[in-house]
Parts: C-alpha cells; structure tokens; sequence
C-alpha cells in the first residue's frame, strides 16, 4: 500500500501563488490532484500520466495551476498561481497503478490526507 502526504497548503492573498507537494512512499503511476470546498463535491483539479507528458486540468484551473512529478523522488507537485477565493479547499493528492490519466475519485487506489489551501479576496 502506497502512502500519499501532501504538503504546501497555506494561507494566501488573491493573486498569490502556492505549490503543494505530495510524497509518495512508494512508486504510483499516474496521479492526480482534487479539492473539495465546504459543502461542495469533491472535484478533478489536474492529473498526470505516468510518462509526465500529458498532463489534464479542470476547466477553472487551466492557465493558472501546473501538475508535475518527480520520479526520483517520487514526488508530484501543483503549481498555483493567481490563486482566487474559489480556489479556496482542502487539497488531496491521488495515485493509481494505471499509466494513463484517471478523472474519477473513486478509480484511484491510493489518497492523501489533504492539505487546506484558503485564498482570501
């Protein structure tokens, strides 16, 4: 069983940035980011592939968040800039044994704890 932490959530202004990380204990495949803000679903923020060279974003992040891995380290990352208040959640880190990108919560196999990320306006 893979272990996910994420870390990196914080505090911030409208229009700052932030970059959480998410550790894995051991190798995942593709992985993939989602958020959930009270009294709201959980949602698909962005995903990667296991290759590192697709990468899938929600419609209200594309141009602002970036995904990214680091194999070696087995370790992802996302970018965020120009945060706003909507972006406003508990941030979680997904991985799966499957290579290629997965936009469904329930189809990964591993979770992170999460990380709250709060943009003030």
């Amino acid at each position: 069983q893979v272990q996910l932490v994420e870390s990196g959530g914080g505090l911030v202004q409208a229009g700052d940035s932030l970059r959480l990380s998410c550790a894995a204990s051991g190798r995942t495949y593709s992985m993939g980011w989602f958020r959930q803000a009270p009294g709201k679903e959980r949602e698909f923020v962005a995903g990667i592939n296991w290759g590192g060279d697709r990468t899938t974003y929600a419609d209200s992040v594309k141009g602002r968040f970036t995904i990214s891995r680091d194999d070696p380290k087995n370790t992802f990352y996302l970018q965020m800039n120009n945060l706003k208040p909507e972006d406003t959640a508990t941030y979680y880190c997904a991985g799966t044994t499957i290579i290629h990108i997965l936009t469904a919560w329930g189809e990964y196999d591993y979770w992170g704890q999460g990380t709250q990320v709060t943009v003030s306006s």
